[in-house]
């Protein structure tokens, strides 16, 4: 069990580090101070706001199978019931643009599916699955994942592209677990059971229905950020200390213990921080190289090459879509479009006003945009100049008929480094590095990129759930917290 007078340093003011935080105040007695490298609260689950547009960096829908997660959230926005604090029910459209179509997402029985593949798609597409399903190929990439799901002519149409768009790899080059984590739940089989049990009228509870085939989800009023800018507001009440613009740059070990951090300043000046237990949602690369103490340097190698994906997003502001609803009149339905055509780089389109009419200063009269690029640091689109970035993604827009360009009112642009762990390289290697990390009996890594794997908002905030449970059990082991998003039914298509 904890000792009370302990303190607990948090890296990271996403949402498994302020969940940690609160999870500390109410189960122990053990004092969370957390250190944020930015001067903004949510981590990717933040809410940018330009000139009274809000923009949600990825798309977060919030749905959960976990009650214990549901619950939390709505504890949080329901304290404040005379304010903004609110919760709005959303519909979840979400459809793949291809060949100048829609499509769907994920792939449903309709006429217009069958319409828009044609005849001859449609039917060597069902021979296709057919062929996966009593033949299936062993899984040794992720290509390999999608095709014993959905048949080869299915993957080539909806997936082969728009993964190597995400990733800047081939399916062929990445792990099969990125779809056990991701798109598990989802295939051909899935997608006929779902019609079936929609046409026999049968209803599901939340546990039954794969989320990548969800029909509604909750949505805070202001986007992401304001759920979590809410929860540290919460904390800095119950008297959680919360240090924006705080760099954890140095993490002091001492034998199989951390005993302490070095932390950046605003003003560059570095202070060092003792602490009793260490809770990470900072990248697992920049951890262990922050590491001082005997850290085995197979394990710094391998650290040090584990591979990201970068995240730019436009926010474009129009005054209308050149594209229209099925009605042939107002705003289309969806909240976010995978754009699958191979002659732009832009990968998703999100529809603000459909997310949220709140996240629009003035939703009347214009559609607020987000345009979606996956990058490397350092890359040809992460280093275009901001002009000249806007302008190519207009251009895509104008491209595919999406809009005119004379209907661009303004732009924001915004850079997301290492906004996913990626699959391939070092990544399978990770597993001795996890080994040594827990060895580090105080330290819990959690959080999406604490441990290096693409997590939905609320998996991050059950590893930091989970890690709080240790320390108030005073349990060293780790494997309940790294055990987070790996059970077979519950897994997601990208969500953020």
């Amino acid at each position: 069990m904890c000792e009370s007078g302990k303190k607990a340093v948090v890296i990271g003011a996403g949402p498994a580090g302020l969940t940690a935080a609160m999870e500390l105040k109410k189960r122990t007695s053990v004092k969370p101070v957390i250190f944020e490298a930015t001067d903004e609260i949510g981590g990717i689950s933040k809410t940018v706001n330009y000139k009274g547009n809000r923009m949600d960096i990825g798309g977060h829908r919030f749905f959960s199978k976990n009650e214990a997660v549901t619950r939390w959230w709505n504890e949080v926005m329901q304290r404040d019931r005379g304010g903004d604090r609110e919760m709005l029910v959303r519909d979840r459209v979400s459809r793949i643009f291809f060949l100048r179509k829609f499509f769907d997402y994920p792939i449903t029985l309709s006429c217009e599916t069958f319409k828009n593949m044609g005849l001859r798609n449609t039917v060597c597409s069902g021979l296709d699955y057919l062929k996966a399903r009593l033949f299936p190929c062993k899984e040794a990439s992720l290509e390999d994942f999608y095709i014993n799901r959905f048949g080869k002519r299915l993957y080539k149409l909806f997936f082969e592209d728009y993964t190597a768009k995400v990733w800047g790899k081939h399916p062929s080059c990445l792990g099969a677990d990125w779809g056990s984590q991701r798109v598990k739940g989802v295939s051909v089989t899935a997608v006929v059971k779902d019609f079936i049990q929609k046409k026999l009228g049968k209803k599901r509870s939340a546990k039954e229905v794969e989320t990548s085939l969800i029909e509604e989800f909750c949505y805070p009023k202001y986007g992401p950020g304001q759920l979590w800018e809410c929860v540290a507001d919460d904390a800095a009440a119950c008297g959680v200390e919360l240090h924006k613009g705080h760099l954890v740059k140095r993490v002091y070990l001492k034998e199989n213990r951390v005993e302490s951090v070095g932390v950046v300043c605003p003003d560059g000046q570095i202070k060092k921080v003792d602490c009793d237990y260490l809770l990470s949602s900072m990248p697992i690369k920049e951890l262990v190289a922050a590491m001082e103490g005997p850290v085995p340097q197979r394990v710094r190698d391998i650290a040090s090459e584990l591979p990201y994906r970068d995240f730019i997003t436009v926010g474009l502001l129009v005054d209308k879509l050149k594209i229209k609803a099925k009605d042939g009149a107002g705003l289309i339905p969806d909240t976010w479009i995978y754009i699958q055509e191979r002659d732009v780089r832009i990968g998703r389109l999100q529809i603000f006003n459909n997310w949220s009419p709140y996240l629009v200063a003035d939703k009347e009269n214009t559609v607020w945009l987000g345009l979606e690029y996956f990058c490397d640091e350092d890359d040809e689109l992460w280093n275009m100049e901001k002009d000249e970035f806007v302008c190519m993604a207009v251009g895509e827009l104008v491209k595919i008929g999406m809009i005119e360009k004379s209907a661009v009112l303004d732009a924001h642009h915004v850079k997301v480094k290492k906004a996913y762990p990626a699959y391939f390289g070092a990544y399978y290697e990770l597993g001795e590095v996890r080994e040594f990390l827990d060895t580090i009996e105080n330290l819990f890594c959690i959080g999406r990129n604490g441990q290096h794997r693409y997590n939905n908002m609320d998996h991050s905030m059950l590893t930091a759930m989970e890690a709080v449970k240790n320390i108030e059990k005073g349990v060293v082991d780790k494997e309940n917290v790294w055990s987070v998003n790996t059970e077979s039914e519950y897994h997601e298509a990208k969500s953020k």
